[in-house]
């Protein structure tokens, strides 16, 4: 009886595994965290605590006790879920939140489709969004109370976007507008107002950058949907500057760069082929754009993301490469 098995190519094995992979994402999202639970005090790491546990706990008991297949929290995915989930809060939201959205995340986004790898919507902004149509209250305003050691004041009231869009919608002009007078530096650097993952432009570059020389992602995804929305954002601006936030305000505002390097580059939900990456991260873009401007809410990313999530099995399916030796018709 022969007992070699043969299996059709490659044959080849990579170094890289799921629990290494995710790893390496939550390395790069530690600046963000950092930098959050500095600003903000102890209740955005207890956030992040609370959802991580609720993740990695539901994801074990529902492996475990009720569809009864191998236990793989190890893997590191649910840790994941948990720390973006945390980071798209605000910094003074009460821990229930993270707890039911842990559960919406893991329970209803993730494992009833059977778990890591077989999920269509990314688990964390499922999540997200329903805690936003849940609790809009809850979700869009800002409290920190102060940061722990003093490095900001107190600072309440609606995020930057946020401002904009009830300004705006009182029939005044960008220039009467405090939040759009952000400057440069304080959008790039501390950015105050937004959630726990949007206070710093910088901690998310720099976890893009090691997410890049880690070989994790490719920029093809971020870059084009900044490209698009600087693009689009300005050519609305330059129609009417007083009616349209500028290109770098819509960029390092809310939680494009959040949600553009750690959940638009999910691998499962987004597309596998480079030209599929581009028409992906152009549509994210777009929406985007259109919600914020033209949508009853004033951050689109998350929706952006979830509505280009369901396109991406035609992208796949309409994109795949030639194959070789095909001769084009």
């Amino acid at each position: 009886m022969n007992k070699l098995i043969v299996s059709p190519s490659p044959h080849a094995h990579g170094r890289e595994s799921t629990q290494s992979i995710m790893r390496d994402v939550l390395i790069a999202l530690t600046p963000a965290m950092l930098v959050s639970i500095l600003a903000s005090g102890w209740s955005v790491l207890a956030l992040i605590c609370v959802s991580v546990v609720a993740c990695v706990l539901l994801e074990f008991l529902i492996q475990k006790y009720w569809l009864k297949v191998p236990v793989t929290v190890t893997d590191l995915s649910a840790a994941v879920t948990g720390c973006l989930l945390a980071l798209n809060l605000p910094p003074n939201a009460p821990w229930w939140i993270a707890l039911i959205g842990a559960i919406v995340a893991i329970g209803v986004a993730k494992m009833t489709f059977g778990g890591l790898g077989q999920n269509i919507f990314n688990p964390a902004l499922v999540g997200r969004v329903f805690l936003l149509v849940s609790f809009p209250v809850i979700m869009t305003s800002w409290d920190d109370g102060g940061s722990m050691f003093g490095l900001v004041d107190a600072f309440s009231g609606a995020t930057p976007l946020g401002a904009v869009k009830e300004g705006l919608k009182n029939g005044m002009t960008l220039s009467q507008i405090t939040a759009d007078d952000l400057t440069f530096s304080q959008q790039f650097f501390f950015n105050a107002g937004g959630s726990a993952g949007e206070l710093s432009a910088i901690a998310l570059i720099l976890g893009f950058i090691y997410l890049l020389c880690r070989r994790v992602i490719k920029a093809t995804i971020p870059v084009t949907i900044l490209c698009t929305v600087f693009v689009v954002s300005g050519i609305f601006w330059l129609a009417n500057p007083e009616k349209f936030t500028n290109p770098v305000f819509n960029i390092f505002s809310g939680g494009l760069l959040l949600g553009a390097i750690f959940m638009a580059t999910d691998y499962v939900t987004s597309p596998m082929t480079t030209k599929g990456q581009i028409i992906f991260g152009i549509g994210i873009g777009l929406i985007t754009v259109f919600v914020r401007y033209f949508g009853s809410y004033p951050e689109g990313v998350s929706f952006a993301i979830l509505i280009m999530n369901c396109a991406v099995p035609l992208l796949n399916k309409y994109c795949k490469p030639r194959r070789f030796g095909e001769v084009k018709k």
